[in-house]
């Protein structure tokens, strides 16, 4: 739903047939009056930078814990990474760069601190609850958690941002998935706001998800060899990466370590961008749609690598897995946070008075085991690495770091 009328006069971006359409939104949960200058994706993707969840994710783990080194990504560079290349191959492609820019912006709102491993502690937390997913945890943040407007409570997005925070790595339902297997947090939403959640999103939303595997693929590694985990050498053996540097060399011959590692490593960011934008516009010319709702009733995403590029990514991931995600001194590192999360949760469940004084309002409608856990995953959620650390040190005695 909307209301007024749309003051701005004119959309500028080359937009083909199957893009979003501002000027046909399907409107916000709760009316509000359009803005003069700015279509409702714009206004989108600010009130998405302004929010207190996209500032905390500059102290929360990428891979690294935060305090480890001043140059590894943290979320909040990993989603700039992302909405930079998504933005860029939006625009080749002809859509709305900034329903693009927004979900890539919102991507990673949901993430706990301490990356992943944060993520599985509150899903095994939360197991007898209803689970946790950081996908299903930023719309929460979104519609619910950020309480800063008069007039509602999130950040009364539009519908169409909604929808691709939701289903952008394809449709929920459908295929033997019932209602029953949503996140309870999403299901709750999807109901007082359907999301159309059987069918694939926007290809906006689409270009943001597979933005985010580029950016993590290509800064994964130089975060890797930064670290010391492997070599340039070790990953010039790679398929993708070797013919990368391989071109450096030739046409840089005698190129100083430092600069044949990023002009490497730019072309292998490159390469993916190259063949996205390739390998989707084949797929749209098969499929001939008239519509972004065309794109949606798709029986397959149409935002892809292609075959070959796909083969190559999988053995590089296989690498990283192997040499980084699981290399010793990470795996040491995610165990000792991994009991930062276990021990502060329980706490907080025993004896919810140890949550700040604004959240005490929510004990006392809580009513249930499951709706305080849920208030409590909401809280350790939002935390940011240091913020954690520094709460188990003050209530538990650990070696915390950091200010709240």
């Amino acid at each position: 739903m909307r209301t007024g009328k749309m003051k701005y006069s004119s959309w500028t971006e080359r937009r083909a047939p199957w893009a979003a359409d501002p000027l046909r939104s399907r409107g916000r949960l709760h009316p509000e009056e359009e803005s003069a200058f700015r279509t409702p994706f714009q206004r989108d993707r600010d009130r998405i930078i302004h929010s207190s969840a996209f500032r905390r994710l500059k102290h929360k783990t990428q891979v690294f814990v935060e305090h480890e080194g001043d140059y590894y990504r943290t979320r909040l560079t990993h989603t700039l990474e992302v909405a930079q290349v998504a933005r860029t191959m939006a625009r080749a492609l002809g859509l709305d760069s900034d329903l693009t820019e927004a979900v890539a912006l919102a991507h990673d709102l949901g993430h706990p601190p301490f990356g992943h491993t944060g993520e599985d502690v509150l899903a095994e937390l939360m197991r007898p609850f209803g689970g946790f997913d950081h996908n299903a945890q930023a719309i929460r943040i979104v519609t619910t958690l950020e309480r800063h407007y008069a007039e509602f409570d999130g950040l009364n997005l539009s519908w169409e941002t909604l929808e691709g925070m939701a289903k952008h790595n394809g449709p929920l339902l459908g295929s033997g998935r019932s209602r029953e297997s949503l996140p309870p947090v999403l299901a709750e939403y999807d109901a007082r706001h359907d999301l159309a959640l059987a069918t694939h999103a926007s290809l906006e939303a689409q270009i943001a998800a597979i933005a985010d595997d580029i950016a993590y693929n290509n800064h994964d590694l130089h975060d890797g060899l930064r670290a010391g985990l492997f070599t340039d050498e070790e990953i010039a053996t790679l398929p993708l990466v070797g013919e990368a540097y391989a071109a450096v060399d030739r046409r840089y011959p005698g190129l100083d370590a430092k600069r044949r590692r990023h002009e490497a490593l730019r072309r292998v960011f490159g390469a993916m961008v190259e063949d996205v934008i390739g390998e989707t516009g084949r797929r749209i010319a098969a499929l001939g749609p008239a519509s972004a709702d065309d794109i949606r009733a798709a029986e397959i995403q149409m935002a892809a690598f292609s075959s070959a590029m796909a083969g190559k990514i999988v053995q590089l991931r296989e690498f990283l897995f192997r040499r980084m995600y699981r290399a010793p001194s990470v795996m040491e590192k995610r165990a000792e946070v991994a009991e930062v999360l276990r021990a502060l949760f329980p706490l907080y469940m025993n004896d919810p008075s140890l949550l700040p004084a604004e959240w005490q309002a929510g004990i006392a409608v809580a009513g249930s085991d499951a709706a305080l856990a849920r208030l409590v995953a909401d809280y350790v959620a939002g935390m940011t690495d240091r913020f954690a650390l520094a709460q188990h040190a003050r209530l538990v005695g650990g070696k915390g770091r950091g200010q709240g």
